[in-house]
């Protein structure tokens, strides 16, 4: 009997890319919040979902990893990734929810276990300043940039000038995120006859969140006009934020089969 959460399973089920849930998260987080274009973005959302405003944040993470009887975080390789997040506003039967249309991910185990949730994940390479307790000139004083490339081409890039503590979580957050688990047919005349197509929303539980802090931000995409990306290129940036955020993910609400 071959065994484990995901591929490869094997007689002792330990060569799975992913351990079986829970899995717990704790990381950096520079976010900004930002108005897009409606006539753009409003087609992201899969039905039953409506825009509830124009309003977008994106988030770049810089996350550590462990699995519930695991020490991953002993080894940086496979505990440490970084990730980038953009997150629209939304509404399901009334209820304010965030829904994800892109996100980009530097690390094979956590693309999976994010296909697993809906996460729509693509590789990419997210860059964030680092802070440090010590004075330098190399080191940020509430000055923070953060930026995405993918394929060695920089497709996002951003600034957060801090200057109020104590603030208010940015919004939409990713905590209880409407998402889209899709998986399709390869069958001959099947390919339009997805093997899983459902709106789910994400459980976390055991979620902790430091002080934020917020302050003015800027925020541009250079990917091309032409990329589907620039849908959700800014209108107007609302402000810039920086805290640390820990959760626990072994749960999925599943809102309806599409």
């Amino acid at each position: 009997m071959i065994k484990g959460y995901t591929l490869p399973r094997t007689p002792k089920g330990k060569a799975s890319l992913v351990p079986h849930p829970p899995w717990h998260y704790v990381g950096d987080v520079v976010a900004i919040e930002y108005t897009a274009d409606r006539a753009l973005i409003e087609a992201y959302l899969p039905e039953p979902l409506t825009l509830e405003s124009t309003k977008c944040c994106i988030y770049f993470v810089d996350w550590q990893y462990a699995s519930e009887d695991g020490k991953e975080y002993l080894d940086p390789v496979e505990s440490q990734y970084k990730e980038t997040i953009i997150l629209m506003s939304a509404s399901y039967k009334g209820e304010s929810m965030a829904y994800c249309p892109y996100i980009w991910v530097s690390q094979d185990k956590a693309f999976l276990r994010g296909l697993i949730q809906g996460w729509p994940k693509q590789m990419g390479e997210t860059h964030i300043s680092k802070a440090f307790a010590l004075e330098s000139k190399a080191a940020p004083t509430g000055h923070f940039g953060a930026t995405l490339t993918v394929n060695g081409k920089r497709y996002i890039e951003s600034q957060i000038l801090l200057d109020e503590e104590n603030a208010e979580m940015p919004s939409p957050t990713f905590a209880g995120s409407a998402l889209l688990r899709y998986f399709p047919n390869l069958v001959g005349d099947k390919h339009d006859e997805p093997l899983v197509n459902e709106l789910v929303q994400l459980k976390s539980r055991d979620v902790k969140v430091s002080t934020v802090s917020k302050g003015d931000a800027q925020l541009n995409f250079v990917v091309s006009s032409e990329h589907e990306l620039s849908d959700f290129a800014p209108v107007k940036v609302l402000g810039g934020y920086r805290f640390q955020v820990a959760l626990t993910v072994d749960d999925l609400k599943v809102l309806e089969k599409l």
